[in-house]
């Protein structure tokens, strides 16, 4: 039997083309922020600061998540074309972001714990040196968010519309969602600022007014900070791999399209993310007067968001189907 030409019916589920230019920033930054990094846990223990260490360690938790990070992009990048991934490679990114947010939490309890300890135990501080090295440490953060931009770079890829696919980003998207690897690096950094001010702030305090219990109580206050942080990335990256997006406005404009014209109506539908900016959807639909799928996926084409659709068709079988 001869076999059909499917061409047209086939396309590739990679919906996301990466972030090369974020990917090359994030090394540049995981190479300084790892020789500071060094620097003050080094100084921290040298001097006997807490708030130092804490600061220290911290940067070491950003050079390992933005490593992470660096690296998903890269897995994503070469294994964008395996058709083992059903939806695409963008969710490697997410899920750098998520083991980042754990590997966070972690060290801010560690942090939490040894500064409470600090608090009941006061161990004598070399203020000047470790000063210096503060002030170091938060040039380094302030370069690095510089380096990052602070802003997310979202970009949207269309697909043929013979599929279903549609082109351009949705009205939220792209303020949401964005860039989520690269928009955790440029949090992380941030963070990193704060606890640096806050142990120059430590430190100062005890080399000029005395007060020693200043630093392992900013230890504490650079802890609840990172841990806070780590809390909503984890649930942000979470959201997204557990697939949660049904409370998004792209669920809405499915509904509204495809039920434009009083007689279909969508039994069922489920949508997730496969892109920062993209989503896909499999939809049900009932009507009492049917029409060809192609026509359905047509409706979806002003959704902007939507680069994937499979539609399922019923006809409405009961008597009094209005």
């Amino acid at each position: 039997m001869a076999r059909h030409d499917l061409s047209d019916f086939r396309h590739v589920h990679a919906f996301d083309d990466g972030n090369v230019a974020g990917e090359r920033r994030l090394w540049i930054v995981v190479a300084i922020t790892a020789v500071a990094m060094l620097a003050e846990i080094v100084a921290g223990w040298i001097t006997g600061s807490m708030a130092l260490t804490a600061d220290g360690w911290h940067m070491g938790t950003h050079v390992a998540a933005l490593g992470i990070a660096a690296l998903a992009y890269r897995m994503a990048r070469r294994w964008s074309s395996d058709s083992r991934f059903t939806f695409g490679t963008w969710k490697i990114e997410v899920l750098g972001a998520y083991s980042s947010a754990l590997l966070l939490a972690v060290v801010a309890l560690a942090m939490a714990v040894e500064s409470a300890r600090r608090l009941v135990s006061p161990e004598p501080i070399d203020y000047a040196p470790a000063l210096v090295v503060a002030l170091v440490g938060l040039v380094v953060n302030l370069a690095s968010a510089l380096l990052l931009g602070g802003h997310d770079h979202g970009h949207g890829h269309g697909h043929g519309a013979g599929h279903g696919h549609a082109h351009g980003p949705d009205r939220d998207a792209g303020h949401r969602h964005g860039d989520l690897n690269l928009r955790s690096a440029y949090l992380h950094v941030v963070a990193d600022a704060f606890t640096s001010v806050l142990a120059i702030a430590a430190l100062a305090a005890g080399l000029y007014a005395g007060w020693a219990w200043l630093d392992p109580a900013m230890g504490i206050v650079g802890a609840v900070v990172i841990g806070w942080w780590a809390k909503g990335l984890i649930a942000e990256s979470s959201r997204v791999l557990l697939d949660r997006e049904m409370d998004s406005p792209v669920v809405a404009d499915v509904r509204r399209a495809i039920e434009c014209d009083g007689d279909a109506e969508i039994a069922d539908l489920h949508v997730w993310r496969v892109g920062r900016e993209r989503y896909a959807c499999a939809l049900t639909i009932v009507a009492r007067a049917p029409l060809e799928a192609a026509q359905y996926r047509a409706r979806l084409g002003p959704v902007a968001a939507v680069a994937h659709a499979s539609i399922e068709i019923h006809r409405c079988p009961h008597y009094n189907c209005p």
